[in-house]
């Protein structure tokens, strides 16, 4: 598997394992956006990954982008749910199939009404930096 693979499942393991994100959006966190998803809920925007090998070994550099789609709950709906992902991510030490994690860090939070005037989207950027087991 691949290391961007194996930081994706852990991510999701860990987000969708946490009870206090439950407690906001159930079950409801998904790779890419879901056809008729309610709201709120959390998508896997974006995965990119850099090499970052050095003589120590192979590693990579990963950055992933997650929003968090809210209409009733607004702005503050959208920060609680970035609060809690980011409790659940920010310097955690997940496992990864192959691989190991060295470093993960939320980046990047923010929040934004979208043009309809009743959703907002939520941001969040991590950077994860693994090698080879």
């Amino acid at each position: 598997m691949s290391a961007a693979l194996a930081l994706q499942a852990a991510l999701f393991a860990a987000l969708k394992a946490d009870a206090p994100l439950a407690a906001l959006v159930g079950t409801a966190v998904y790779d890419g956006a879901p056809q008729d998803g309610g709201f709120p809920h959390v998508t896997l925007a974006d995965l990119a990954s850099l090499d970052h090998s050095d003589t120590g070994g192979d590693g990579e550099e990963h950055f992933a982008t997650f929003l968090v789609w809210s209409r009733d709950g607004g702005r503050r709906q959208a920060l609680e749910i970035l609060g809690a992902m980011t409790a659940v991510l920010d310097e955690a030490a997940l496992s990864l199939t192959g691989h190991s994690l060295i470093d993960l860090r939320v980046e990047r939070t923010e929040a934004r009404r979208q043009s309809d005037g009743r959703t907002w989207r939520g941001l969040m950027r991590l950077r994860a930096v693994t090698e080879m087991a």
